[in-house]
Protein backbone atom coordinates (compact mmCIF):
# COMPACT_ATOMS: atom_id res chain seq x y z
CA UNK A 1 0.00 0.00 0.00
CA UNK A 2 1.49 3.60 -0.92
CA UNK A 3 0.12 6.02 1.50
CA UNK A 4 0.26 10.27 0.58
CA UNK A 5 3.44 11.40 2.60
CA UNK A 6 5.63 9.00 0.24
CA UNK A 7 6.76 8.64 -3.11
CA UNK A 8 5.56 5.82 -5.62
CA UNK A 9 9.14 4.36 -4.53
CA UNK A 10 9.02 4.31 -0.48
CA UNK A 11 10.78 7.61 0.02
CA UNK A 12 9.19 9.29 3.04
CA UNK A 13 8.21 13.07 3.27
CA UNK A 14 10.90 14.63 5.40
CA UNK A 15 10.96 18.43 4.94
CA UNK A 16 7.77 20.53 4.07
CA UNK A 17 7.54 24.27 3.66
CA UNK A 18 3.90 25.53 3.58
CA UNK A 19 1.61 28.07 4.32
CA UNK A 20 -1.59 28.22 6.93
CA UNK A 21 -4.27 30.51 6.66
CA UNK A 22 -2.68 32.71 4.93
CA UNK A 23 0.55 32.91 7.83
CA UNK A 24 3.84 31.61 6.07
CA UNK A 25 5.89 30.39 4.45
CA UNK A 26 6.29 28.15 7.25
CA UNK A 27 9.11 25.19 7.36
CA UNK A 28 8.13 21.57 9.27
CA UNK A 29 10.62 18.57 9.26
CA UNK A 30 10.89 15.01 9.91
CA UNK A 31 7.71 13.18 11.54
CA UNK A 32 6.05 16.90 11.74
CA UNK A 33 6.40 17.09 8.34
CA UNK A 34 5.53 14.12 6.96
CA UNK A 35 2.15 14.68 9.60
CA UNK A 36 1.15 17.72 7.51
CA UNK A 37 1.54 16.69 4.10
CA UNK A 38 -0.85 13.38 4.86
CA UNK A 39 -3.49 15.77 6.21
CA UNK A 40 -3.56 17.70 3.53
CA UNK A 41 -3.99 14.82 1.01
CA UNK A 42 -6.02 13.12 3.21
CA UNK A 43 -8.95 16.08 2.90
CA UNK A 44 -12.29 16.21 4.20
CA UNK A 45 -11.92 12.47 5.14
CA UNK A 46 -9.01 12.80 7.67
CA UNK A 47 -6.24 10.12 9.02
CA UNK A 48 -7.18 7.26 11.36
CA UNK A 49 -3.62 6.73 12.18
CA UNK A 50 -4.79 3.13 13.28
CA UNK A 51 -6.06 2.24 10.20
CA UNK A 52 -4.50 4.72 7.56
CA UNK A 53 -1.39 5.08 8.41
CA UNK A 54 -0.14 3.69 11.77
CA UNK A 55 2.67 5.37 12.76
CA UNK A 56 3.95 6.23 16.81
CA UNK A 57 2.91 9.50 18.21
CA UNK A 58 0.63 10.73 15.75
CA UNK A 59 -1.29 12.27 18.43
CA UNK A 60 2.02 14.28 19.45
CA UNK A 61 2.97 15.59 16.16
CA UNK A 62 -1.17 16.46 15.73
CA UNK A 63 -0.59 18.84 19.11
CA UNK A 64 2.85 20.26 17.68
CA UNK A 65 1.39 21.44 14.23
CA UNK A 66 -1.48 23.56 16.55
CA UNK A 67 0.63 24.70 18.95
CA UNK A 68 3.54 26.10 17.63
CA UNK A 69 1.69 26.99 13.62
CA UNK A 70 -1.93 27.09 14.79
CA UNK A 71 -2.73 24.78 12.43
CA UNK A 72 -6.64 23.72 13.37
CA UNK A 73 -7.12 19.83 13.59
CA UNK A 74 -10.15 18.02 14.61
CA UNK A 75 -9.56 14.88 16.66
CA UNK A 76 -12.90 12.42 16.09
CA UNK A 77 -13.38 10.16 18.30
CA UNK A 78 -14.79 7.05 16.38
CA UNK A 79 -15.79 3.16 18.09
CA UNK A 80 -14.69 -0.05 16.93
CA UNK A 81 -15.38 -3.74 17.68
CA UNK A 82 -13.33 -6.55 17.46
CA UNK A 83 -11.67 -8.77 20.35
CA UNK A 84 -9.86 -5.32 21.75
CA UNK A 85 -13.25 -2.57 21.55
CA UNK A 86 -12.60 0.92 22.34
CA UNK A 87 -12.32 3.92 20.21
CA UNK A 88 -9.31 5.18 17.97
CA UNK A 89 -8.90 9.11 16.95
CA UNK A 90 -9.41 10.56 13.19
CA UNK A 91 -7.71 13.84 12.23
CA UNK A 92 -9.11 16.49 10.00
CA UNK A 93 -7.36 19.67 8.72
CA UNK A 94 -9.63 22.16 9.00
CA UNK A 95 -6.79 25.30 7.84
CA UNK A 96 -6.31 26.51 4.72
CA UNK A 97 -2.87 24.58 4.26
CA UNK A 98 -1.05 25.13 0.85
CA UNK A 99 1.34 22.99 0.35
CA UNK A 100 4.70 25.32 -1.13
CA UNK A 101 7.28 22.25 -1.45
CA UNK A 102 7.85 19.01 0.27
CA UNK A 103 11.34 17.06 0.82
CA UNK A 104 11.56 13.81 0.37
CA UNK A 105 14.42 11.03 2.15
CA UNK A 106 17.51 10.96 -1.04
CA UNK A 107 16.16 14.85 -2.25
CA UNK A 108 19.42 17.05 -2.53
CA UNK A 109 17.39 19.52 -0.49
CA UNK A 110 16.31 17.02 2.59
CA UNK A 111 19.71 16.92 3.51
CA UNK A 112 20.42 20.38 3.70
Amino acid sequence: MTHSFITNDNRPVTTVEFTSDGHGPLKAKGRYASTLVALVRAGEKGISPAIDYPMPRWSHYVFWLRSHYGVVIETINEKHGGPYAGTHARYVLHSDVKLLSVGYAGDKQAAA
